[in-house]
């Protein structure tokens, strides 16, 4: 419940954007699958396109839009990149909008 007595601020434009952005990640069923995979433990690509069943051009393709949000990070160990999480705010989201749509 908001106090009447203060003064509303509006959300500035780059706000709005990051806003929408990271909606916009978790709008697609394959991000959602991925960052739920990340959530319970660093994987390589070939080993989250193993997981899901996914190819591994769609989970890179994937990985690059989830890294450029600052949703995932990687470590390069030789020439394997494995990808975790990089951003908890967003995996609470995540996991509160399963319980929602788990909830009866």
């Amino acid at each position: 419940m908001s106090d009447h007595n203060t003064k509303y601020e509006q959300l500035d434009e780059e706000t709005l954007f990051i806003v929408s952005q990271t909606f916009k990640a978790l709008s697609d069923p394959t991000r959602i699958r991925i960052l739920h995979l990340l959530g319970e433990k660093e994987c390589s690509v070939s080993e989250i396109a193993e997981e899901l069943s996914l190819m591994q051009s769609t989970v890179s393709h994937q990985l690059r839009f989830l890294k450029n949000l600052r949703l995932v990070k990687f470590r390069r160990a030789g020439t394997t990149l494995y990808y975790s999480i990089d951003d908890e705010h967003v995996m609470t989201l995540l996991h509160q909008s399963i319980h929602h749509a788990r909830h009866d």
